[in-house]
């Protein structure tokens, strides 16, 4: 069953000049570049009513319709996966993502992820973008999600996370001691080598970062965390590179697993624990219909407690 989609964009006089590809991506942040690209090459993106070419300069007043039937992915296929839902309505699920689970399908996992489950959840999903995912959690990081449940929610959702209305809270257990609170300011971007990396760069995007210690262990701390901005690995590169890494981060920490004066028995805990201790646990944000701020919490998970109370003990 196909679903026709209907979306309109008036440019602005300060968009001028600018690639029509580039501005249609940060409108309808929706959809993947690439989608968009397809979209203008296929005809299904006009600018004016005429088809046009990714690489157009716009003068600044044009008007952009994208009108076509969307098909579910051949891809997005339903799998019964277990899903922690804390919250459901007519427009919204709010989930407790567990460790492990890949988002999205991709390269390396054609299957078995959150997008498989929520479309077996409800088949409608599979005519949203990435079934209603409006942001993402790395696979090792556990925590709290909203997912649209419609077009309406969906870029409602898309919209507060582009404003950073969206309040996201997190939990981390870090490697070392570091000043009580901070503020972190610091461009991100991918890495200039290990292109599946993300680094502090100059020519990176904007990213801020706030903490505060909770908890000192031992050489090692239970920090509160806070993102003003959502760039891919924030929390884990950030953290890093203040030489805090997160434990059990193998990406961005493998240089500092162990605080100085970790016991063997401790060493052997950190070295068991298979994942980064991260953890989304709360959630604010406007219901995309009633337009009231509404907040999602959820405890630290038993891997992290265990982790905590190992930490917390003497050497």
């Amino acid at each position: 069953m196909s679903k026709k989609i209907l979306l309109s964009l008036k440019i602005t006089f300060d968009q001028k000049g600018q690639r029509l590809d580039v501005v249609v991506a940060k409108s309808f942040p929706q959809f993947s570049r690439n989608h968009l690209q397809k979209l203008i090459k296929d005809g299904h993106l006009k600018v004016d009513g005429k088809k046009a070419k990714p690489k157009d300069l716009l003068r600044g007043s044009e008007e952009i319709e994208i009108n076509y039937l969307e098909e579910p992915s051949i891809e997005d296929k339903p799998e019964d996966i277990n899903l922690d839902i804390i919250y459901e309505d007519e427009d919204i699920m709010v989930i407790n993502k567990q460790a492990g689970l890949v988002a999205h399908p991709g390269a390396g996992n054609p299957s078995g992820t959150l997008v498989n489950g929520l479309i077996n959840h409800d088949a409608r999903l599979a005519y949203l973008p990435r079934a209603g995912l409006v942001h993402r959690l790395d696979k090792d990081t556990s925590g709290l999600m909203v997912i649209s449940k419609n077009e309406k929610s969906y870029l409602d959702l898309v919209n507060q996370l582009k404003n950073r209305s969206v309040k996201k809270t997190y939990s981390a257990m870090v490697v070392g001691i570091p000043a009580l609170s901070g503020f972190i300011d610091e461009p991100i971007g991918r890495h200039t080598k290990l292109r599946t990396k993300q680094a502090v760069t100059s020519k990176g995007k904007e990213a801020i970062t706030r903490y505060k210690v909770l908890e000192k262990m031992n050489g090692y701390s239970h920090l509160e965390v806070t993102i003003k901005t959502g760039r891919t690995h924030q929390i884990r590169v950030h953290l890093a590179f203040l030489g805090f890494p997160i434990i059990g981060d193998l990406v961005y920490g493998s240089r500092k697993k162990y605080a100085k004066g970790t016991s063997d028995s401790k060493r052997s805990t950190l070295d068991n624990f298979k994942r980064q201790a991260l953890h989304a646990k709360s959630l604010t944000f406007l219901h995309p219909n009633s337009k009231e701020e509404i907040n999602f919490t959820s405890d630290l998970p038993e891997d992290l407690k265990s982790l905590r109370e190992s930490l917390q003990a003497e050497q």
